[in-house]
């Protein structure tokens, strides 16, 4: 019996490769971990061979410095091994593109911004095949993420609201907004395959979150049962009341010993039209990071812990995925009671 699934990936990684502009003759490293799959390996290599460039694997050893089981979580503290290596990251840096297949990427690691600095091109890949294939991106999404970007950019005020009672002001001054699109096209770019979304990094917020049923907690991979109320004071979460969903956070909290858990990290909102409410509950924990969840189009998503622009080092992140908000830009209604808004 053959495995044809290999074809499918084959078709797909390199798609994703031709939106990362990889050219004839650049240099595409190819990192894993001894449990990435051998199936994403193979397909990221052979792309890379397909698109005339120079191909390389290299394999680092497991092991993440996260205090918190790896079950892609999105933390993305990275491999300990690469985080101690000067050697390994100089095999980064001299990359045109790093398709980055670890389980937890480096996503909030200092030692990527290093990398990116040197104009290596990063893509992060960890979700499952049918994930990856269904939300495969378009040229034009890059279009649509930076319209959003460019309206935060302008504006000075992010407002919340949901009929469950969320009421949540937002500071944009100095918030640096960002966009994944899921494809790294230009020198010195980090994304995620898959995601469409808007995020910036606000300092100051204050008001109340109020998560309703069917939200989703990330990394838990859980949707919300109870209404849970989060209180916002300047940024940090002072009070989680409600039902087991509160007690779940305040126990994260407390247990991370991290004094930058309570604290809001990054927020916006999901633009990904191909992304699936019930993918989460369609998966194990071990099979997907759960971007469906982090970018479906009309979500509200916010974060807690590490914030690179205030230089608050934390492996206490939390990303939180709802339904059914408002979310307004200085008047500008981006997400509507949950749906998608596009001008």
């Amino acid at each position: 019996m053959f495995d044809l699934r290999s074809a499918d990936l084959l078709r797909a990684f390199t798609r994703q490769l031709e939106l990362c502009k990889v050219q004839r003759g650049e240099h595409v490293v190819v990192l894993t971990e001894p449990s990435s799959r051998g199936d994403y390996v193979a397909a990221a290599f052979g792309a890379a061979q397909t698109l005339g460039a120079h191909a390389l694997v290299v394999t680092a050893s497991g092991g993440s410095p996260a205090p918190m089981p790896s079950t892609h979580t999105g933390a993305g503290p990275g491999l300990v091994s690469v985080l101690a290596d000067q050697v390994a990251q100089g095999v980064l840096k001299a990359a045109d593109l790093v398709v980055d297949l670890t389980s937890e990427g480096f996503i909030h690691a200092p030692v990527q911004q290093e990398i990116l600095a040197a104009g290596t091109r990063i893509i992060f890949v960890c979700d499952a095949p049918e994930v990856l294939i269904r939300n495969m991106p378009q040229e034009g999404d890059k279009a649509r993420v930076q319209a959003g970007v460019d309206l935060v950019n302008r504006s000075q005020v992010m407002h919340v609201s949901s009929a469950a009672g969320t009421d949540l002001t937002v500071e944009l001054r100095n918030a640096q907004p960002e966009f994944q699109v899921g494809f790294a096209d230009d020198p010195g770019r980090w994304d995620h395959w898959p995601s469409t979304m808007v995020l910036c990094w606000p300092e100051i917020s204050n008001g109340v979150i109020v998560l309703d049923e069917g939200d989703i907690l990330l990394p838990f991979k859980e949707y919300v049962r109870s209404r849970t109320t989060l209180h916002v004071n300047n940024g940090q979460i002072v009070e989680v009341t409600g039902g087991a969903e509160a007690t779940m956070l305040n126990t994260f909290f407390e247990d991370s010993e991290d004094k930058w858990a309570r604290y809001l990290s990054h927020m916006g909102w999901g633009l990904m039209k191909t992304g699936d409410w019930f993918a989460t509950a369609m998966y194990g924990k071990n099979e997907i990071m759960g971007m469906d969840a982090r970018a479906f189009a009309g979500n509200f998503l916010w974060s807690t812990g590490p914030h690179p622009v205030l230089d608050r080092d934390s492996y206490a992140h939390l990303d939180i995925a709802q339904r059914n908000n408002t979310v307004r830009i200085d008047g500008t209604t981006v997400v509507d009671a949950g749906h998608l808004v596009e001008h």
